[in-house]
């Protein structure tokens, strides 16, 4: 396989963590073939994983390729579990082996194991992928001194901005950023009519991989620079403390816990969001931070008696027709007035924020993002909203009709 320049220059290199920033149909995946079968042939005794997004896209994208790669070395193969030996150059044997990233997000796949190699493709789209990475993958890779090659195209400023800025923090990173034109094997001429055919930003982002805010934002009004703290912010005295909860298993549970001052500013100080976590569990962590008022997903009402029962100080979530968008708009407008602040360390919700988006050209909420929106939108549309029933019954009136 002869590799592209660009490619050689990410292969060539030898930092323990890499980061590749890339436009669509760059060869990412090509490359990241042929390196896992590199490593795994170079010594016997060693173990390389790949995650994709999912098992099927895992076997849609890598299983062929890697097979055909590894073909003539090839002692056991299992199309079901997506796993093959190979023969290497110590005359010992290897294995390589794929997954779904939602195995790691909902069941912890891949804790205990240890690993020299893992690949991780399309990062900017595995949801709550630092909490996986740092929990479970990452201390994979103690016992063998492992290394990982973080790929993808962006996102929007997720988690995979993150990543890709780590270069300037941390000396085992190294970021690299290239291009679909950095493929010389794809046409300029196909290239250049998707430019004419799409949004810039999509183009952008897309095929120039550039990191931009995603289309059809729901909560395009939040901007890191304008709305996000840390523990040196000068804050008001703090009136009241109020909490969200949105329940999970499958799909996170999130609790928000936010702070607002006198001067009618809210601050949300921190954030719980796991996958795989019962109601009593989820209700264990929002107990832990005692707040005022606790306004959980009122869908939900066996785990909200339990909560009541637990000492939780539960307060009602109205939800109806036309409550989801009365919320968002709340959101939206606590963020134009900067009264809204998140602190850096909440991670998912700032991720979330940035990715949660409606659904193609309709009005329809998208799914990511949503379990962490949905736990500060509980509270803070409640909070506005109770503001308007002590300032005037007439307008308690109006506005609960919208509601019915």
């Amino acid at each position: 396989m002869v590799l592209t320049p660009a490619q050689k220059e990410i292969a060539k290199d030898t930092h323990r963590f890499r980061v590749v920033n890339c436009g669509r149909r760059f060869g990412k995946s090509t490359l990241a073939a042929w390196e896992m079968f590199g490593v795994a042939a170079a010594k016997s005794g060693r173990r390389v994983c790949y995650y994709a997004p999912t098992r099927d896209d895992a076997r849609e994208i890598m299983w062929s390729m890697l097979v055909k790669i590894c073909e003539p070395l090839i002692t056991y193969k299992n199309e079901q579990r997506l796993e093959v030996k190979i023969k290497t150059q110590d005359g010992g044997e290897s294995t390589l082996i794929l997954y779904g990233w939602e195995a790691v997000k909902e069941r912890g796949k891949g804790r205990g194991l240890a690993n020299d190699l893992i690949v991780l493709d399309e990062v900017a789209t595995m949801r709550n992928f630092l909490e996986g990475w740092n929990e479970v993958l990452s201390p994979t890779l103690i016992d063998r001194a492992g290394s990982a090659l973080f790929i993808s195209t962006p996102k929007g400023f997720n988690h995979f901005y993150d990543l890709y800025n780590e270069e300037g923090k941390n000396p085992d990173f190294k970021s690299f950023h290239f291009t679909s034109y950095d493929n010389p094997h794809l046409s300029v001429e196909e290239l250049e009519r998707e430019k004419q055919s799409k949004p810039e930003d999509t183009f952008a982002q897309e095929f120039l991989a550039d990191f931009r805010k995603q289309q059809g934002l729901v909560y395009k009004e939040f901007n890191r620079d304008k709305h996000l703290y840390d523990d040196h912010t000068e804050r008001g005295t703090i009136a009241v403390t109020l909490q969200g909860i949105d329940w999970g298993f499958v799909h996170p549970a999130a609790v928000i816990d936010i702070h607002k001052d006198y001067n009618g500013h809210y601050w949300v100080e921190n954030e719980w969001v796991h996958t795989g976590k019962t109601d009593d569990e989820t209700i264990e962590a929002a107990g832990v931070r005692k707040a005022n008022k606790v306004y959980p997903d009122p869908e939900n009402a066996q785990a909200i008696e339990k909560a009541k029962r637990k000492g939780l100080n539960v307060y009602d979530v109205v939800k109806g027709r036309g409550s989801i968008d009365s919320g968002v708009d709340t959101v939206r407008e606590l963020f134009k007035q900067g009264r809204l602040h998140i602190h850096k360390r909440c991670t998912n919700l700032i991720n979330a924020l940035e990715t949660h988006a409606y659904i193609d050209d309709t009005d329809s909420y998208g799914e990511e993002g949503k379990d962490e929106c949905d736990a500060l939108r509980y509270p803070l549309m409640m909070d506005a909203f109770n503001e308007i029933i002590l300032e005037d019954d007439q307008n308690f009136n109006l506005y609960a009709g919208s509601y019915k």
